[in-house]
């Protein structure tokens, strides 16, 4: 079958025991688990969308849009990677009402195990879905905070102890560390308590409430041979993936000749070639 389309991050489901994976194509959504094993052809047509404005672009920024709109959309600002860095009490956000309704509101700091331990922050509503698009094995909840600024103080206090990046190519190949989640969280929080405490005092108390009912979710990617070596593909230097599918993992199809990230090619206009 063949399908063509504007290409956007995978979707994912976790209803099943493993991961299940559809790939979006405009208004296509083409389940992925069914093509492990098989051969998937994707091919670049050449054009780019804006995934901001919809305008047809040379070249795409921050994963999907084009330069004018890094400079005016407000989730393309540098505090969404840096969220101690926000501005919105300040009335300079780019979008208020956009700011209101993504960083105003409730956020978890989170301990994730992808490469190894890390920390990070999502919305609260984004739980699972940040830890699957890292290809998290296992996450915890830490703390959940009353705004995305305050989620990025605590980040910043923990990033000290604990990596806030995951290591792409050692999650690709399918190592990771065996953590008692459960034990790392209680020593973490032992050695970052006064740095929350002076966050608390600077926000309020009721700023940062701990999780201690907090579970840890286990999750299992459809993956049937991880890399012994990670070659990145590239749509934009190679225009057509012609490959054996061997898993699906975070962002990535991990093929028989390389890996590549969906997400960095969001705003492509892809034909995916199938076997049925």
């Amino acid at each position: 079958m063949i399908f063509d389309g504007v290409l956007s991050k995978m979707v994912a489901d976790t209803t099943q025991s493993t991961i299940s994976y559809q790939l979006p194509l405009s208004s296509n959504l083409i389940p992925l688990n069914p093509y492990l094993g098989k051969t998937l052809q994707l091919t670049f047509t050449g054009e780019i969308v804006c995934v901001g404005c919809t305008a047809v672009i040379r070249k795409s920024y921050q994963n999907g849009y084009c330069f004018p709109c890094t400079q005016r959309l407000a989730n393309c600002d540098l505090c969404i990677v840096k969220p101690e860095r926000c501005h919105f009490h300040l009335d300079t956000c780019r979008e208020p009402q956009w700011g209101q309704s993504y960083c105003m509101t409730s956020h978890y700091v989170y301990l994730a195990n992808a490469s190894g331990i890390k920390v990070g922050i999502t919305r609260k509503t984004q739980i699972p879905t940040r830890w699957i698009d890292q290809g998290a094995v296992a996450g915890l909840p830490l703390l959940e905070v009353a705004t995305r600024r305050i989620s990025g103080f605590i980040e910043v206090a923990i990033a000290k102890h604990v990596p806030d990046k995951t290591n792409w190519r050692r999650m690709l190949m399918g190592n990771h560390e065996s953590v008692d989640l459960m034990q790392f969280k209680k020593d973490l929080l032992d050695k970052v308590a006064k740095d929350i405490e002076q966050i608390r005092q600077q926000f309020g108390q009721d700023s940062i409430k701990t999780m201690d009912d907090a579970q840890i979710m286990q999750l299992d990617y459809p993956v049937l041979q991880y890399p012994a070596k990670v070659t990145s593909l590239s749509l934009d230097k190679k225009m057509e993936i012609n490959s054996t599918l061997l898993g699906i993992k975070g962002q990535y199809l991990i093929f028989a000749d390389g890996v590549i990230n969906i997400r960095k090619y969001s705003g492509y206009k892809i034909r995916l070639t199938t076997p049925d």
